[in-house]
């Protein structure tokens, strides 16, 4: 799975060309729905040619554009590596893609700006964590939302707590082999450690080494993140890590027990239940405060006033409904605001452009669906100072 950044967000949002064409897609990860994918992505690929058509293109010109989308129809290797969401950007010019921890409503935007709004809750600070599960044999790492959880894979890093525990220590009952393959002969495989606690100091030295090793490494992935991060595994190593940890959002309660042979599916269950109180209650305390501060100059719900405040870093929270748009144009030249009830040429989703300024100046973005959204409008938001 692709780990999306708040610094590649920033780069595809920086890319204007006329067209760009947005297209996502709900993938199945596994299973014999696996076929399916491609089938769907070819049909959606060809909704792009046709509203490309449908905007003036010449149908070979509209067919060259999306002939790379076109080229992974056949890629059979590429459709066996999927997550839950697939998200393609194609400009003449440009062409990325992203197998993501989250499920997508099938969706074609054409443009002069790619369509990122539904990327937002994989960079947002709202239902969006981190799972790391250590075993004795094996790290984790996992990205999840509301509704997923997805492998992270880890480079360049220790992947194996065994390696940190070679010693044996039979007073309590723990045991160090070195692991053979199928015919019996002793190989390069990891190490593999049978136990039921940590007692010497020497013991938890070692771990804890190995904890500072892998903290090392993750805060390349962490980056400047501020999602919570959750740890899974027997209760002995939570102290030893945490005392290892530099990552500023590791949360207080954990998932006990090892998580070796336990499903992603039964790890997000887990996870959502410690998580969920957290996530509601930041939202809840988020709209409480949106309705506290109507009429006062620090909030609206006016998307003519929330698009350039968006622009000029004005906006901390930004409530935003999801499958909707508001179709228009903003020149922040003259800061002058065009809305059009149907999609015109040079048009962009509004909604998506407050989402993504929003968070790239630093607010907070909640994706609510539309019966959640303050007094059920497409768009709210709380400024940081009133104007």
């Amino acid at each position: 799975m692709h780990l999306l950044t708040r610094e590649e967000l920033t780069n595809l949002s920086n890319i204007q060309n006329d067209p760009a064409v947005t297209i996502y897609l709900p993938t199945h990860p596994a299973g014999s729905e696996t076929r399916e994918n491609p089938i769907r992505f070819k049909n959606l690929v060809t909704e792009a040619e046709e509203q490309l058509i449908a905007k003036g293109f010449r149908k070979p010109e509209a067919r060259e554009l999306v002939e790379p989308a076109q080229e992974l129809i056949e890629d059979y290797d590429f459709w066996q590596n999927q997550s839950e969401g697939l998200a393609l950007f194609l400009t003449a010019d440009h062409f990325h893609y992203y197998r993501l921890p989250t499920s997508f409503d099938e969706l074609v935007v054409i443009g002069d700006r790619f369509h990122l709004k539904p990327l937002m809750p994989l960079v947002s600070n709202d239902g969006r964590f981190y799972l790391l599960a250590l075993s004795q044999n094996e790290v984790r790492l996992f990205q999840g939302t509301r509704d997923t959880l997805a492998q992270i894979e880890l480079k360049d890093m220790p992947t194996s707590l065994a390696e940190a525990l070679r010693f044996d220590d039979p007073e309590k009952q723990q045991q160090f082999h070195t692991a053979t393959d199928s015919s019996g002969v002793s190989g390069s495989r990891p190490a593999v450690y049978h136990g039921h606690g940590v007692g010497t100091d020497d013991e938890k030295a070692e771990i804890l080494r190995y904890f500072q090793h892998l903290d090392k490494g993750l805060a390349n992935v962490f980056q400047d993140d501020q999602a919570p991060l959750l740890l899974a595994g027997v209760e002995y190593l939570f102290p030893l890590y945490r005392e290892a940890n530099t990552y500023g959002s590791l949360f207080e309660e954990g998932i006990r027990g090892n998580p070796e042979n336990v499903s992603p599916d039964e790890l997000h269950q887990q996870a959502w239940k410690i998580l969920q109180p957290y996530f509601r209650q930041s939202q809840e305390e988020a709209l409480d405060q949106y309705h506290h501060l109507s009429d006062s100059g620090h909030s609206s719900q006016d998307l003519r006033e929330i698009v350039p405040a968006s622009h000029y870093g004005r906006v901390e929270t930004l409530f935003v409904a999801v499958g909707q748009q508001q179709w228009g144009s903003f020149d922040p030249d003259d800061n002058t605001l065009v809305l059009n009830a149907a999609a015109k040429a040079g048009d962009e989703d509004l909604l998506d452009l407050v989402a993504v300024q929003t968070l790239l100046k630093g607010g907070t973005v909640y994706a609510l669906e539309p019966e959640v959204m303050p007094n059920q409008v497409p768009v709210a938001a709380i400024f940081r100072y009133a104007a």
